[in-house]
């Protein structure tokens, strides 16, 4: 037989696993594993004036260029960045009424606008740079306070000079050598990649690629020789335009574009003047009408639409983005599907751009539980509680879910009564001490709180923001006053006991660890009260709402700074916060003549930057 020699079973077993082995590879799934863990890198720093996102790891930083224009840059993370592959910058000019943050999207969430969900270009920026390793994708999202760059481009007069400046700032941010620049929208969107190229006699060969998702609006035949001449210029260049029938679509049983006013009519006109000196190969089926030239290079995709719905956002949702920035390459479609099922999905994350990490320390192995610590506690001095509070502080001996951080967004007015959109970060609970399982809420003297706050980048709240945590927290608990009786309340042994009846309403409440938690505690707290010279040395507290959001507590400084008991619980909040989009220090937004009072419902501004030497002993003396 022909299997009987060893030469021969081992060719046959070698194709055999071949086979097997194309078999596995076709069988892949389209969707990529996400990474568990990064690949080496020559290095791992972050950019000067970047910082790292919570979820991914990506580098991102936010400016505004002028009053009306904002950037956000998201860069991969500098684990994976390699210096020896291409890097291309996108341009990602915004749609009309979305923000970054709606453009970029996010996990949805109860009460969450409609707009997170409906571009996703951070998860397919993401899918992106998964499945190509040859490139280094940086997306900048451009923004207008109008949130409209035609309504922009109509306020100035001289956009063709403002935006090629506006995209060198842009590419001078970045802190790479940047190989090729994407010009990229959607919808009004496509105003900003039309000015960039009115503003040329000849688009700069650099652009690699130029894409018009649903967004040509503003073509013209001048637009279009343009186009064709950079196109043909090189082989590197691609051109990529998605469209649908949007002059039949119907709104509210109605017709909302002109036969000619939508990207329909545009699309058709541009394939028109493109055919006269460039071949266009026509192909057609019951979804799309397609033109390909250039080996594919200029791609003109036209959804049909014969139910007459309104598609302009879908056709980014499913792969657009995606495929804008792979179409024409040995890549198109071959991980994804053009308005096929989204493939981004496992790479939805959280709000971008989201905020500056706390800096925690790294957990020691061993350490004892919480009741175990209260228990030392109970037999130490002031001085060696504090001591002790700090040793466990910087062993990393505090429950997992103090290291992530909740949002609050909210719209607040300045002292000049004027709106601004304002997000911070703070901590789901009160500080703890322990481990996931055994743990307890400790209270400390401000100096102490300060001196931890300064080692994360983490600051106290105020007043003002004390009450919106407790507005916005999903488990808000109810107040329980031990009376007093001697210093029983001081020991820590009570402390415990608090904290064990504070457990039971959390798990009645079936809270989750994550969520944002209130009621449970008074909060120290800063205030200009801090410096009152009749009270010298003195904690200033606040709060322990009852139901309906009265606090037990007004804000007062009438305790001395080593007085502490079972109430007092300690709230860290980012020292970053974003005001209309842009990232501040909090204490420069609390020591701004006007801004002050988006965080603080004192007179005037912070005079102090917290519980320092200045004002306070120091919490280890």
């Amino acid at each position: 037989m022909f299997f009987n020699t060893p030469t021969r079973w081992a060719w046959f077993s070698g194709i055999l696993l071949t086979v097997i082995g194309l078999l596995a590879w076709q069988c892949q799934p389209l969707i990529p594993p996400i990474p568990t863990s990064a690949p080496p890198s020559e290095t791992a720093e972050t950019w000067p004036g970047y910082w790292q996102n919570t979820g991914f790891g990506e580098q991102e930083t936010v400016f505004h260029w002028d009053p009306e224009v904002r950037v956000y840059i998201n860069a991969p993370p500098p684990q994976v960045f390699r210096t020896n592959r291409k890097t291309s910058l996108i341009l990602y000019a915004l749609p009309n009424g979305n923000t970054i943050e709606q453009t970029a999207g996010k996990q949805q969430e109860p009460g969450d606008d409609w707009h997170y969900q409906i571009q996703h270009i951070a998860a397919q920026t993401r899918f992106l740079r998964a499945i190509d390793s040859t490139r280094n994708y940086i997306v900048a999202y451009l923004e207008t306070r109008q949130l409209s760059w035609p309504a922009w481009k109509r306020a100035h007069s001289d956009y063709q000079t403002r935006i090629p400046d506006l995209v060198e700032a842009v590419t001078q941010r970045v802190e790479v050598m940047v190989d090729a620049i994407v010009l990229n929208g959607h919808s009004g969107g496509g105003a900003f990649v039309n000015g960039f190229i009115e503003a040329y006699d000849s688009i700069p060969n650099e652009i690699e690629r130029i894409a018009f998702l649903d967004s040509n609006y503003g073509y013209s035949i001048e637009i279009g020789e343009k186009l064709r001449i950079w196109f043909q210029h090189s082989p590197a260049h691609h051109l990529l335009v998605l469209a649908y029938n949007d002059s039949i679509a119907l709104y509210q049983g109605k017709p909302f574009v002109s036969p000619t006013g939508g990207t329909w009519w545009r699309t058709r006109k541009m394939v028109h003047d493109w055919s006269e000196n460039l071949r266009l190969t026509r192909s057609e089926d019951s979804a799309f009408v397609r033109y390909s030239g250039g080996n594919g290079r200029a791609q003109f995709i036209l959804k049909k639409n014969p139910h007459r719905q309104i598609l302009h956002t879908i056709q980014v949702e499913r792969n657009g983005f995606i495929h804008s920035m792979l179409s024409g390459t040995n890549r198109d479609e071959h991980d994804y599907v053009y308005y096929g099922e989204p493939v981004y999905s496992n790479w939805i994350g959280g709000k971008l751009p989201s905020f500056r990490n706390m800096h925690f320390p790294h957990r020691i192995h061993d350490l004892p539980g919480g009741k175990e610590i209260l228990l030392q506690m109970e037999k130490l001095s002031f001085d060696q509680r504090e001591q002790l509070t700090w040793e466990q502080f910087v062993s990393g001996n505090f429950p997992t879910y103090l290291r992530n951080g909740v949002g609050i967004d909210t719209t607040l007015f300045d002292a000049d009564s004027l709106p601004h959109l304002v997000r911070f970060q703070v901590l789901p609970d009160y500080w703890s001490v322990g481990n996931d399982t055994d743990f307890c809420r400790i209270p400390m003297s401000p100096g102490q709180a300060q001196r931890i706050a300064d080692s994360l980048g983490a600051i106290l709240p105020t007043r003002k923001m004390v009450d919106m945590i407790y507005e916005q927290s999903r488990i808000k608990l109810i107040p329980l006053p031990f009376w007093p009786s001697g210093d029983r309340n001081e020991r820590p042994r009570t402390w415990w006991l608090h904290n064990a009846a504070v457990e039971d309403q959390f798990f009645a409440a079936q809270g989750k660890r994550d969520q944002l938690v209130a009621g449970c505690k008074k909060d120290v707290v800063l205030s200009n009260l801090i410096a009152d010279p009749r009270r010298g040395n003195h904690v200033v507290i606040y709060g322990w709402h009852k139901p309906g959001g009265k606090p037990i507590q007004p804000q007062s400084n009438v305790h001395v700074y080593r007085y502490m008991d079972y109430s007092h619980g300690i709230r860290f909040v980012n020292r970053q916060v974003f005001v209309d989009g842009y990232p501040y220090d909090i204490l420069e937004i609390l020591q701004h003549p006007t801004l002050y009072r988006l965080l603080s419902d004192e007179a005037q501004l912070l005079t102090i930057a917290g519980y320092g030497t200045d004002t306070h002993t120091n919490s280890t003396k």
